[in-house]
């Protein structure tokens, strides 16, 4: 069972803390290198830490995500406090998650002031509901830099969680962006771009290369937008929907036929007749379907 701390102020000086607070931008390579240098920070890979360090990204950040006084912002990932500061300029409170026990000091000396709550923990074991438990009514949106190593895994979470986000607005990992923003019949088209349209629209607001970090990816990276759906964008089961729709991607080389004969293992005959009753031809691979067309083969399927 996960545990969950929220910090309070450590003991430091005073002077210290006023020092900190002098710093104009968080998201500048001298304001964040102040910061390493004050606490002898070190960035983990493991963690996947690279810390954005170009205030325009920031900007396009808060641009997409539309913030006003009344939301609550849940930050992943929060890191030094770069996007955090950006972001409690904005919004009338943040919920920033903390893995990197670290970053704790770093991030309460800096906004302990602000109203700003701190979490150390996964975001995937807290108990993320009674966290947000105290801030019903208000409007309440995603807004982070996430690692890399668990892009999916958080969007998913959050998205199938039924808490109520207004809006999730991330960096992540160009590829996936592309594959989250992705059309069928092209190449980024797939199981993901469906599960993510399945809860919300996507925007592909901006691409940020290598060198808006520190340290430096590996690769480039995109901030997205998803605007959450109040509703699924059509009336199907979703669970047999989703089963076709894995079961079509798993093997995307192979034809509609023999893909969903493999993954549901059905016989390819009465997977024949299903397709020719959903007027689809059975040569056809699942990356050119759209999501009515999956969820009609799954109504015939059960």
């Amino acid at each position: 069972m996960a545990i969950m701390f929220i910090w309070s102020l450590f003991s430091y000086d005073i002077l210290v803390l006023k020092e900190l607070r002098k710093i104009e931008n968080l998201t500048t390579r001298a304001g964040l290198r102040t910061i390493i240098d004050r606490y002898g920070l070190q960035t983990r890979k493991k963690l996947g830490q690279h810390f954005l360090v170009d205030t325009h990204v920031v900007d396009k950040i808060i641009a997409a995500a539309a913030l006003s006084t009344e939301d609550v912002i849940l930050e992943v990932g929060p890191g030094p406090g770069g996007l955090t500061q950006a972001l409690l300029s904005h919004a009338g409170h943040v919920i920033a998650v903390e893995l990197d026990t670290q970053l704790i000091p770093v991030l309460t000396d800096l906004f302990s002031d602000y109203s700003f709550t701190l979490v150390q923990g996964d975001i995937l074991k807290i108990n993320l509901p009674e966290i947000l438990a105290p801030h019903k009514g208000r409007p309440i949106k995603v807004v982070a830099n996430l690692p890399y190593y668990i892009t999916t895994p958080v969007i998913l979470y959050l998205l199938e969680s039924g808490l109520p986000f207004t809006s999730i607005t991330v960096m992540v990992q160009k590829e996936v962006a592309k594959r989250m923003a992705a059309f069928p019949g092209t190449k980024d088209y797939g199981s993901l771009t469906l599960a993510i349209r399945y809860y919300a629209d996507v925007e592909l607001v901006a691409n940020v290369p290598v060198n808006c970090f520190m340290p430096r990816p590996a690769v480039d990276s995109a901030v997205v937008h998803l605007k959450l759906r109040p509703d699924p964008p059509i009336a199907t089961d979703k669970d047999l929907m989703f089963k076709v729709i894995h079961a079509a991607f798993n093997q995307r080389r192979k034809t509609l036929l023999n893909a969903l004969s493999a993954g549901l293992e059905l016989d390819k005959a009465h997977i024949a007749t299903i397709l020719q009753k959903c007027n689809l031809n059975p040569d056809v691979r699942g990356e050119t379907l759209d999501m009515p067309a999956f969820a009609l083969i799954a109504k015939n399927l059960w």
